[in-house]
């Protein structure tokens, strides 16, 4: 029965450590990179929020005979508030796709490197990253990073949001009257445009398997059934 132990040390930059960021091959999202995920998790909360039909009763009255305003939840202040309470917790869904470059590398679900990890110790293959298996599913620094970014970026311009919400929210997207009309130069805008690539395909995982061997300094050390051994000089 063959074994392999397979070691990947670029990927070591799931541990926090001590040290400059640059030193840990971790990079931090950018401007551009937290407000399009803080304006695309709230516009999905708003999303979910605005499916209710319900008519709330807003004001008050001390004598209880003055009638309450009545409106639509979808069009209340009440709805903003609720889908900005803890929007940012859903930052935290989010994983760190380290085969793409770009803002992209943002993403929901399993990256492809990590689809392929997973893949070999179901395989029966030892994956040694240097840190543990049950934190290898964990939200990574940089998302980690990103979600205090998303904090501050919704309390720093909670107005500009409100405004949006109320005035102009059926003539442009949160994206566009957050980030390139109030937060972003436009010389740094460029991730605004930067969409998923499509639905990675078997010959990508190929790609991502290759990837690794070339990325590590290790070598690989196989043993057969015979018992001759052999060193594969290829990196990972």
């Amino acid at each position: 029965m063959m074994q392999l132990l397979v070691v990947i040390l670029p990927l070591l930059v799931y541990l926090v450590n001590a040290g400059p960021e640059e030193q840990e091959g971790v990079r931090f999202a950018s401007r551009c990179e937290a407000c399009k995920i803080l304006a695309t998790v709230l516009q999905e909360r708003l999303k979910e929020t605005g499916k209710s039909h319900d008519v709330i009763e807003v004001g008050y009255s001390l004598d209880d005979v003055k009638p309450k305003k009545r409106t639509e939840y979808r069009r209340s202040e009440l709805r903003l508030l609720e889908s900005l309470e803890n929007v940012c917790e859903r930052v935290l869904e989010y994983n760190l796709h380290k085969e793409r470059s770009d803002s992209t590398r943002f993403a929901k679900g399993m990256s492809q490197t990590f689809k392929t990890l997973h893949g070999l110790v179901d395989k029966g293959v030892k994956v040694d990253l240097g840190i543990p298996y049950e934190l290898w599913d964990k939200p990574p620094i940089e998302v980690t990073q990103m979600k205090a970014q998303c904090e501050d970026m919704a309390e720093n311009y909670e107005d500009v949001i409100s405004n949006w919400y109320f005035k102009l929210q059926d003539e442009k997207s949160l994206i566009e009257h957050l980030c390139e009309d109030e937060v972003l130069a436009l010389d740094d805008r460029k991730c605004l445009k930067e969409t998923l690539p499509a639905l990675e395909s078997d010959e990508d995982t190929d790609d991502v398997k290759k990837n690794l061997k070339k990325k590590s300094k290790q070598p690989i050390k196989t043993k057969g059934d015979s018992g001759e051994s052999a060193t594969n000089k290829e990196e990972l």
